[in-house]
């Protein structure tokens, strides 16, 4: 499983209940479609992070880049109903940071005869 990193923070006036309201839309839309696995929402709790990073932190699993990619293509094409939702949650958030980790060891790993 990959996992796509978003962190972010709210724009001035953005209530963080709307926020929530709105990614979830966008969320359950590209999982609708077969566009991602899951997700998962959380907030900086006690102020305990990075201040580089946002208040909040957003996991989106994937299997694979292709299906990453298959998300990214939706958004890119810029069309209805996909527009909307992607909008309504970019129009909230500022201050956005990405990142893409995987599940470790990788399934298909095999050990003993790598030369580095």
């Amino acid at each position: 499983m990959d996992i796509y990193h978003v962190w972010c923070d709210l724009k001035p006036g953005v209530k963080d209940t709307e926020f929530t309201r709105a990614l979830d839309a966008y969320m359950g839309h590209l999982k609708a479609r077969g566009a991602i696995e899951g997700w998962r929402l959380t907030r900086r709790k006690l102020g305990l992070d990075p201040k580089e990073l946002g208040d909040f932190h957003i996991m989106i699993e994937v299997r694979d880049l292709a299906q990453l990619d298959a998300a990214f293509g939706l958004a890119a094409e810029r069309r209805e109903p996909t527009e909307s939702v992607h909008h309504g949650v970019n129009a909230l958030a500022y201050n956005l940071t990405f990142a893409l980790y995987r599940d470790f060891p990788d399934a298909h790993r095999h050990e003993g005869e790598e030369r580095f």
